[in-house]
């Protein structure tokens, strides 16, 4: 597995983790609006995720020291990658746009834009996995 696809996978898990973590913790329970502890949970959870990238990347680039310049391969497929997660963003906005008109409050319109953030980042990363796993 190249240094690139070990990243990848290193995203996956770090997004499913703290996103999981922050939408068990915020979700059940809530009002209308967005309450000021959970706008502290957005920013433990995004200081979690910077952190574990972080420090995942750092022990990732010592492992490979070798293997860590990209090539033409790893620029495609990162552009394809790219490419799908803008479209599931891109949809995710427009969904997030409906439930901001459609549903009171701002903990609706926020939450699905966050997820929405959330999914197309997993998308994009996903997509290039699966390139990576097929090898074309």
């Amino acid at each position: 597995m190249s240094f690139a696809e070990r990243t990848l996978w290193l995203q996956v898990a770090a997004l499913v983790a703290v996103y999981g973590w922050f939408f068990s913790a915020v979700v059940p329970g809530h009002g209308q609006d967005i309450a000021p502890d959970q706008v502290v949970l957005f920013v433990i959870a995004a200081v979690a995720l910077a952190a574990i990238m972080a420090v995942g990347l750092s022990i990732l680039a010592i492992v490979a020291r070798r293997d860590t310049t990209p090539d033409e391969r790893d620029r495609l497929y990162a552009l394809l990658g790219t490419r799908n997660g803008a479209f599931a963003l891109g949809v995710a906005v427009f969904v997030a746009l409906v439930t901001g008109v459609a549903v009171a409050g701002n903990f609706a319109f926020l939450n699905v834009l966050l997820a929405g953030w959330v999914v197309a980042q997993l998308v994009g990363v996903g997509s290039t996995i699966v390139l990576y796993r097929r090898g074309t």
